[in-house]
């Protein structure tokens, strides 16, 4: 696999991604009460089974006990995702949401962002429900709405360079359509063969395919996709070459130089 690490690509529209900022700050604010509290303690499991998403409470097959209950069943769909199991699961989900949140950002507007992120962590719990609706245990981790977020990225800027880490090793500039395609694709590949893992494949799918669709309708007017219009950097802009004047004086031939 690989790992992102920074793109070049400047923002546009906005002077500050302040709204992908704060989803980090809240998910690590989140995980820095919940985590140190242990990732077996009675507080940090509390939290998961009251605020992620549990299919099988969600579609009324079993219920919670009155106390593990924190918030209503449908917030669960949103809930979830600031809840993270350890510090890897974290990093991770907020790595790719700082390299490719702000353009995304950038091309929503702050409110219209928002509002796509949490609408694809919804999608990602929906789909994870949909293929495992009797599963007991809580659906946790930003992963669904980050899903959806590269997804965004891959349409509006396929062609914008991305520094990688490929195998976790090798830095490599590469347009971002080749890890990103193969990252999506390999979704899809376990989604069919670890489907009941450990890893919630399903809510990456869901995910990816909200994010795929809510970009065409929630960027703003003119935005285009697949990097149709690039902006070249003002350091590379090159004025046309001024005519000199004309004097009235015949100029002597350049010299040519004897082999």
């Amino acid at each position: 696999m690989f790992i992102p690490l920074h793109d070049s690509n400047d923002l546009k529209h906005i002077k500050l991604q302040w709204v992908t900022w704060s989803l980090i700050a809240i998910n690590v604010l989140v995980w820095v009460v919940t985590g140190f509290s242990g990732e077996d303690s009675e507080f940090t499991n509390a939290a998961f089974l009251g605020l992620g998403f549990i299919p099988s409470v969600v579609h009324d097959i079993v219920e919670l006990p009155t106390s593990l209950v924190l918030v209503p069943e449908d917030a669960t769909y949103i809930t979830y995702s600031f809840l993270h199991a350890n510090l890897f699961h974290l990093g991770s989900n907020m790595l790719f949401l700082w390299v490719f949140g702000d353009n995304v950002e950038d091309a929503m507007g702050h409110i219209r962002f928002l509002i796509f992120y949490f609408l694809c962590a919804a999608a990602g719990a929906f789909m994870h429900g949909l293929l495992l609706p009797d599963s007991e245990g809580p659906l946790i981790g930003a992963s669904g709405a980050v899903a959806g977020v590269i997804a965004a990225y891959l349409l509006l800027h396929p062609r914008v360079r991305v520094w990688v880490l490929v195998l976790g090793r090798i830095p490599l500039p590469l347009p971002a359509y080749i890890p990103l395609v193969f990252w999506v694709g390999m979704q899809f590949f376990m989604v069919v063969s670890d489907l009941g893992g450990e890893v919630s494949w399903g809510a990456h799918i869901g995910g990816i395919i909200a994010g795929a669709i809510l970009v065409l309708f929630l960027r703003r007017s003119g935005v285009p996709l697949f990097d149709r219009t690039i902006d070249t950097p003002k350091a590379v802009i090159h004025e046309p070459p001024q005519p000199e004047p004309q004097n009235s004086a015949a100029k002597a031939p350049p010299p040519k130089w004897g082999r």
